[in-house]
């Protein structure tokens, strides 16, 4: 089984680390993540750095890390307030999490309410069409491969996660849903699809040997992880500005951070 950690993460990380982290764990496309006091615990620290299309696109987005920490933050909070266990423990600083120390699965969950992106490539199905109810697909987390499109057998045979595992990453998912889709309809953001990654909490005994705990929601939720348009216009605010080339980047997650009621 994958034996990455509590992360996602490219280059050029945005100030305000915790003086007192310790080695790094995990680098990758949009955080770095690092060992925290305790061996349970980490800090994830959300970078400026961007990339698309399986990283051949590069590039900076100013802010970026400082949004996508603080909106992570104020949804983890959220979702624990409504009964969904996250790996979330609290905002250290700017642009670094303290969160417990997963095992997670090498799974991507996306939950899709309209139809967009790759979805419409595949299908031929125009963007903005509403789908009768939630979709949810399974990305094998592979960045030489680019993250191919998996199904439950897929999943089971090749040992990514058990029946009772993938059962529970469903239930949870759509629980997400649920809970995200009125939140962001209230703020005026329609929540088109957004990719979820859990993983178990690893816990350790006096001896320092792991014991594989629940299973709990990680990584982060921002513009980064979720397309938002705006309800009234269409208007896009999320990574798909970058992706595009449609501009205005640092300003749609500044606006999303603000909905929220952050700053």
């Amino acid at each position: 089984m994958n034996e990455r950690y509590s992360c996602n993460a490219g280059a050029g990380v945005a100030s305000g680390t915790p003086g007192s982290r310790g080695e790094i764990i995990y680098e990758g496309k949009a955080k770095i993540v690092y060992q925290a006091e305790s061996p349970g615990e980490v800090y994830m620290v959300f970078k400026d750095s961007a990339t698309a299309f399986d990283g051949k696109k590069k590039g900076t987005i100013k802010g970026k890390g400082y949004f996508n920490a603080h909106i992570s933050s104020i949804l983890f909070k959220f979702l624990e307030e409504h009964g969904v266990r996250t790996h979330f423990i609290e905002l250290v600083d700017d642009v670094t999490l303290k969160t417990k120390k997963l095992r997670i699965f090498p799974i991507e969950v996306v939950v899709r309410n309209v139809v967009a992106g790759s979805l419409s490539k595949r299908t031929g199905r125009p963007e903005g069409e509403k789908l009768p109810f939630p979709v949810l697909e399974f990305y094998y987390k592979s960045d030489e491969l680019g993250d191919p499109m998996v199904n439950d057998d897929h999943i089971l045979a090749f040992g990514m996660a058990t029946r009772e595992e993938v059962a529970s990453l469903r239930e949870k998912a759509l629980k997400i849903n649920s809970l995200l889709k009125p939140y962001f309809a209230d703020r005026g953001l329609d929540l088109i699809d957004f990719k979820l990654e859990f993983g178990r909490v690893l816990n350790y005994s006096e001896s320092g040997q792991e014991v594989l705990g629940e299973i709990v929601l990680g990584d982060e939720i921002s513009p980064d992880t979720c397309r938002f348009w705006d309800t009234s216009t269409g208007e896009r605010l999320d990574k798909d500005r970058f992706r595009r080339d449609l501009g205005g980047v640092e300003e749609a997650y500044a606006e999303v951070l603000r909905r929220l009621g952050g700053r």
